[in-house]
């Protein structure tokens, strides 16, 4: 069995695979201090939860945006699962995608792995978004080339400075209005209205450009936590694709196999 590690900046997703079907997720604060033995003490017993032991898992792929966290992931896979793990982007796990972009190098591990796999499920041209910390907007031509996209920032951290700098506002949840009025009449309706309904504006206006730019028929597949609920309250979106890295890294650890 697979463990497929993708290690954001808000959070560590842990999937359990056979093949490609997922059979558990787990997922924990990302903290480049966590040891390798925390985390081993942490997945053990949700490994037993689900009916798996340590032993089970054969194989270990990581994608990281976090460059300080991955030595202690290498090592978990290292001293409890016992084996090398594959990072993606490197050795036997290269991109095998076309960066069609002014730096490659710097493009987000899990912003590839989400083209890799968008490509393998959906075909023609697509638009990528991933709602995470921030909101990354990607686009994939119809071969597969990764062509660049745009980095907006994820709602929460936009919520989170709104209320830092207005000392008045209060911390609110990120929940869909309760009716679709953009004129609110209390200070929090207002401060939902301005971030739910401005971010579906601004999601909903940057398609059309991009949709416009590229000028082929384009799909839009979303995937991240805030997907489904964005999804209830716009039209913009074609797919939803909650496990697209997972899936991702999946793919990336088949074709390893083969090489």
């Amino acid at each position: 069995m697979l463990l497929a590690i993708d290690a954001g900046n808000t959070n560590v997703v842990f999937a359990l695979l056979d093949g490609r079907e997922i059979r558990a997720r787990w997922r924990i604060a990302t903290d480049p201090r966590r040891t390798a033995d925390e985390y081993a003490v942490w997945l053990n017993q949700l490994l037993q939860l689900e009916g798996y032991a340590i032993a089970d898992v054969d194989a270990v792929i990581i994608a990281t945006v976090v460059p300080r966290a991955l030595h202690n992931l290498q090592v978990l896979a290292d001293k409890y699962f016992k084996t090398p793990a594959l990072i993606a982007g490197q050795g036997s796990v290269e991109w095998g995608i076309e960066l069609d972009v002014a730096e490659p190098a710097s493009v987000g591990a899990d912003r590839v792995v989400n083209a890799i796999a968008a490509h393998h499920l959906y075909a023609g041209d697509l638009i990528v978004i991933d709602f995470g910390t921030a909101t990354t907007f990607d686009v994939v031509d119809y071969r597969g080339a990764y062509k660049g996209g745009i980095i907006a920032p994820g709602i929460n951290l936009s919520l989170d400075a709104l209320v830092a700098a207005a000392a008045k506002l209060p911390k609110i949840a990120i929940t869909a209005p309760e009716d679709r009025s953009v004129i609110g009449r209390t200070t929090e309706a207002q401060m939902h209205i301005g971030v739910f309904w401005g971010y579906v504006a601004m999601m909903e206006g940057l398609v059309a450009r991009m949709r416009a730019e590229i000028g082929r028929p384009t799909r839009v597949i979303s995937t991240g936590g805030l997907a489904v609920l964005f999804n209830d309250n716009s039209d913009i979106f074609d797919a939803i694709a909650p496990d697209l890295t997972v899936q991702g890294l999946a793919l990336m650890h088949e074709r390893s196999l083969k090489t």
